[in-house]
This record gives structure tokens, C-alpha cells and sequence, in this order.
């Protein structure tokens, strides 16, 4: 019988840090959720840790909450990497197949991929992943696997996935002070994809958007492939900084104004109705639900401005049949859904993680997208989970590598 895999995935985010402990059943590779611990994160801003000493009392407050729920002790764990650092960018390697009866092999697929990341960085920037795309056999274009076919010149088109240095090493030190192991390192908007979009989405064309507290997770697919992916350094939280200025009060006060009645949409509310602060926890005194409401829509606005800015620069502006996904803690506001179809001229959907079972009441939300893609990017690699961080940061000259790769690109194909 075969044994069934446990999996734990950690999602260090701005404004909450999540944990989700999940077993994977052998006889239909679907995932029960255990347990799940869940805090706020005091240390982290825009993806980053600036007080080292709070975030790892986070880590370790999350992991000790999903022990008790999940019964299991926690060591291993697969944890996410976002923060405007992240960018990606196209290249594309070629080289000559080695055979001299011109059959590709592995190998030359893994030189081929190798050339592609044979690029200069910029100080302080290392390659996280390299995701190939598409390859090409002499004339032949658009082929997802050469292995067997024959030819002379072997090209592939390929994304690298670029991040910080710096980052990636206060990020390992986190984990480590946290008392954990973690031999994976996976982009979050990657992952969070993974979590809420089917293989029709991803051959059309759809943009997912996820809009965690400081910054918002971009990720676009067309033909299955990866096209784009970055984070954009603004999120929700900011909306909660403009209502705190706006409205000359807490941002405590703010945060609960925004949970309770906040919207994106201030031509539905009417102008009489308002809100007692005082019941908020702040001062006594009334404000207008509509006010509110215009605060958020300007920044919200501005959100999507930048996306369809993004769009544009990749020549995809209303250009996905897919349309938006929208993910994260952000994408519950009320009329956001809306206000993305206006301002990016695309249809749009809010996104619910699928294919889990046990305490699901607890995950069934956006704001896990990011947490339970990792946990099915994990799924998708079989048995070998253990993949060392010097091969996920750098792309060596290994046959071994781009298996993994390609077992990896497995989940984003139609």
C-alpha cells in the first residue's frame, strides 16, 4: 500500500503569516488538510522583514497553532518568496544537439535550458528558477518536449525567475531561527496561481492577482505557458493607510472601517449613511460610508492602473479570454470584482483554492491561495521533494535539474 505523503507549506506574508499541514492520499492525489495556524504578522512589510526578532515569534506562534489542530510535529516546510524584489525576464538558449545521429536527449534539453540562463545579473541579484517555455527543433517552433525527435539545432525560449540576495538570505536565516527546514523556495504568485486556475484558464489566457496586504502578486499565462510574472509594491494595506489619513484616525481604527464597511463602489452607497467611529473603537463621531468608500476606490484605482500598465509593457491589455482571477486578502473588498472588469477591460472572478478535503471551512478563502499552491506545487513533485536550495537559486550544468523542472512545469501545461 503506498504510504501517504504529509506536506507543510508556510506562506510568510505582510500582514498575516499562515501555515497549512496537508496529507496527500495515494489513491487519488487529492490533499486532506489537517491543520492550519494562522497569526498576524508584525515584522514583515511589503515582503519583506524589517524586525527579524517579531517575524520569527510569528513563524514559530503559526507552526505551534497548526501542531495542536494538526496533531503532528512540524520540521520540514515549504514556504514562499515574494516582495518587489521578484522579477522575471525572457531568454532564450540554443545549442547544437550532441548525437551524432541528431536524436535530442535529456541532456541536450538540460544544455539547452542551461544556455538560457547564461545571463548577467545585476550586484546583489541571483536566479531562482528557470522555467522553460517552449522549444525549437531547426524550423520547427512550439514544441513542449523534444526528447526523441531529431534535428541539428536545439532552442529553447525560457523565463528566468530573478530575485535578491540579500532577501534570500535573511529569509533562510528566518527559517532557521524559527526552528524549521526548508529545502524549497517557491514565488508566490506561482503559487497561488497554482492553487485557483484549471488548465482551460491557463491555454486561454488569464491574469492572476493576488493582493496580499503590502504588495500584489502578478501572474499572467497564454498557451499554458508562463508569460509574466512580478510583484507590485502596493496592496491592501495601503488602502488602510489612506483611510487612517483621510479620516484622521487609528490605523487599527481604519483596518476595522475597511473590514466592516469598506467598498469600491461609493455611487451604491447612499450619502446619508454613516458610521459611528466611536463603535470602531476611535473617537466619538460620524463619518459618511461613502467617503470611505471613495478613499478606497482611489487606491484601488491605482492598483489596477499599475497592473494595466503591466499588461501593456507585455502586450497582453485585454488580451486574455480568461480574464482575472483575483486572490488574496485585498480581493474580498466589496465591487472589486467590478472594478477590475472597468478598469482592466477584462472579465474578472474572485478565486477559491479546489482539491482539498478535511477542514477545508478553515482554507476556503482567497486569502489562502498562496499558502495551499504551495502545498500542490509540492504534489506535483512526486517523491522527491528535497531539492537544494543551491539548485533552486542557480542553475547548474546537471541532467538532474531539469528533470525537476520539467516535472514542476507539469502543473502550469495544459
Amino acid at each position: 500500500m503506498a504510504r501517504q505523503k504529509t506536506i507543510v507549506a508556510l506562506d510568510i506574508g505582510s500582514s498575516n503569516i499562515r501555515l497549512a499541514v496537508a496529507q496527500q492520499k495515494p489513491e487519488n492525489e487529492s490533499f486532506q488538510i489537517l491543520g492550519v495556524g494562522q497569526v498576524r504578522s508584525q515584522g514583515i512589510r511589503r515582503g519583506a522583514a524589517v524586525d527579524f526578532d517579531e517575524t520569527v515569534r510569528n513563524i514559530k506562534e503559526a507552526v505551534s497553532i497548526a501542531e495542536r489542530t494538526s496533531g503532528m510535529p512540524i520540521n520540514d516546510v515549504i514556504v514562499n518568496l515574494g516582495g518587489p524584489h521578484l522579477s522575471c525576464r525572457p531568454s532564450k538558449g540554443v545549442i547544437a544537439v550532441s548525437r551524432a545521429d541528431g536524436e535530442i536527449s535529456k541532456e541536450d534539453m538540460d544544455r539547452a535550458v542551461s544556455a538560457a540562463a547564461a545571463i548577467s545579473l545585476g550586484a546583489n541579484r541571483e536566479i531562482l528558477q528557470v522555467i522553460p517555455r517552449r522549444f525549437s527543433v531547426d524550423n520547427e517552433t512550439g514544441i513542449k518536449d523534444p526528447v526523441g525527435m531529431s534535428g541539428v539545432r536545439l532552442e529553447v525560449d525560457a523565463l528566468i525567475v530573478e530575485v535578491s540576495s540579500p532577501f534570500i538570505k535573511n529569509l533562510t536565516k528566518l527559517i532557521s531561527e524559527a526552528k524549521l527546514d526548508s529545502d524549497i523556495l517557491i514565488p508566490s504568485p506561482l503559487a497561488a496561481a497554482r492553487a485557483v486556475l484549471d488548465k482551460r484558464q491557463k491555454e486561454l489566457g488569464v491574469l492572476v492577482l493576488d493582493m496580499g496586504g503590502g504588495t500584489t502578486g502578478f501572474t499572467v499565462f497564454e498557451e499554458g505557458d508562463v508569460v509574466d510574472v512580478c510583484v507590485l509594491p502596493v496592496g491592501s494595506s495601503h488602502i488602510t493607510n489612506d483611510l487612517a489619513i483621510g479620516l484622521r484616525t487609528s490605523i487599527d481604527v481604519a483596518e476595522r472601517i475597511k473590514l466592516e464597511y469598506g467598498s469600491v463602489l461609493p455611487e451604491e452607497i447612499n450619502k446619508r449613511e454613516t458610521i459611528d467611529l466611536e463603535k470602531m473603537g476611535g473617537e466619538p463621531g460620524q463619518i459618511s460610508r461613502k467617503e470611505v468608500a471613495e478613499i478606497i476606490e482611489a487606491r484601488a484605482s491605482e492598483i489596477f492602473d499599475l497592473v494595466y500598465k503591466r499588461l501593456k509593457q507585455i502586450d497582453r491589455a485585454g488580451l486574455l479570454p480568461s480574464g482575472v482571477v483575483l486572490v488574496g486578502g485585498g480581493a474580498k473588498l466589496p465591487g472589486l470584482v467590478d472594478l477590475a472588469k472597468e478598469r482592466l477591460k477584462l472579465p474578472s472572478q474572485i478565486g477559491f483554492p479546489v482539491q482539498f478535503e478535511g477542514v477545508v471551512e478553515q482554507v476556503d478563502d482567497p486569502c489562502f491561495a498562496t499558502v495551499l499552491g504551495l502545498i500542490l506545487w509540492a504534489g506535483d513533485q512526486g517523491q522527491d521533494l528535497r531539492i537544494k536550495k543551491n539548485r533552486m537559486f542557480r542553475m547548474p550544468a546537471m541532467p538532474s535539474f531539469f528533470s525537476q523542472m520539467k516535472n514542476w512545469l507539469k502543473s502550469f501545461l495544459p
